[in-house]
């Protein structure tokens, strides 16, 4: 196999996200689910790896298991912030971060995934509330990012599912290379 195509598969094992757009209302109810759904999914994918395993690169070069998971909460706690901007201010420009320093916190670094599991089957089960009580038109509300540009709620539940599914990913790939 090509080196650089294998990388790529670990990197995104999923594949790269592509915005979908033409959202119906049952592509937004599935979206949703997957939120709902990501941390119990995410849980799952952990179940009876050590320590030790938690702390193994998915990559060479990447992340520990253990920053994964806290990268991910990291990153939906910024999302359900945007969301909850875009729909109280008119068109608000969200703050990015340096994920890549974040990882580099002891917190990320050291911290038990308990804690981030625990935050993101919080934080998803507000989001999803938050999701469903939604009107059609309350998916129209945007943010401004920096680098992304103008993202409506709509598109943004995409990236944030997707994102999801991404890093649960490198888990379950990284256990089946490993045979764990």
């Amino acid at each position: 196999m090509n080196p650089t195509i294998a990388l790529q598969e670990i990197r995104f094992p999923v594949g790269d996200f592509v915005l979908d757009p033409l959202v119906t209302d049952g592509k937004r109810m599935a979206l949703i689910e997957q939120i709902e759904q990501a941390p119990l999914r995410l849980r799952t994918a952990l179940e009876g790896l050590s320590e030790e395993q938690i702390d193994t690169r998915y990559r060479e070069g990447g992340w520990t298991l253990r920053q994964v998971v806290h990268h991910l909460s990291d990153a939906q706690m910024n999302g359900f912030i945007r969301f909850k901007l875009a729909l109280t201010e008119a068109r608000p420009e969200i703050k990015t971060y340096e994920e890549m320093l974040w990882a580099e916190t002891a917190d990320s670094r050291d911290a038990p995934v308990e804690l981030s599991l625990n935050l993101l089957e919080a934080l998803h089960a507000r989001w999803v509330i938050l999701l469903k009580s939604l009107p059609d038109s309350g998916f129209a509300h945007t943010f401004r990012h920096p680098q992304r540009g103008e993202l409506t709620i709509d598109s943004a539940l995409q990236l944030y599912a997707w994102h999801g599914v991404h890093h649960t990913a490198h888990i379950t790939k990284l256990r089946e290379r490993k045979g764990w």
